[in-house]
């Protein structure tokens, strides 16, 4: 791993802490997951993002995975290519909801709705895990 990906533990804890533990796309706890969370890099390194808090974000596998070095994708309503949600810019309510009971996120903007498609934020075993912290 070269030093530019290395991420020191100061700052993991920092990222952490920032999230409350909490991934910053699907709004999964880290206590429900069996999985370790990861600190992405919210502008891919590959793209030049630094790895600095400005630019890091508390994110479970799934999304980290998905997301990967994406920063684009289809917007499902109108077929446009736009932005994905970015936790240090954008506002999480601004962008998404929750179904009435709370376990489903939709996308109320073109940036919501892509992320929601791009990082399969609904898959049925996260709805579960976020149906069953309600209880």
């Amino acid at each position: 791993m070269g030093r530019s990906r290395f991420i020191s533990e100061p700052l993991r804890r920092y990222v952490a802490e920032h999230a409350g533990f909490v991934c910053e796309y699907r709004r999964l706890p880290q206590s429900l997951s069996t999985a370790a969370f990861e600190i992405d890099h919210i502008l891919a390194s590959t793209h030049g993002g630094p790895t600095e808090a400005s630019n890091r974000c508390f994110a479970c596998p799934v999304c980290n995975g998905a997301k990967h070095s994406q920063q684009k994708a289809r917007d499902p309503e109108s077929g446009r290519l736009v932005r994905l949600f970015n936790p240090r810019r954008d506002a999480w309510k601004r962008h998404f909801d929750w179904s009435d009971d709370f376990g489903d996120i939709f996308g109320k903007t073109a940036v919501g709705r892509a992320t929601v498609v791009a990082l399969d934020m609904n898959l049925p075993r996260v709805v579960h895990l976020r149906h069953c912290r309600l209880r």
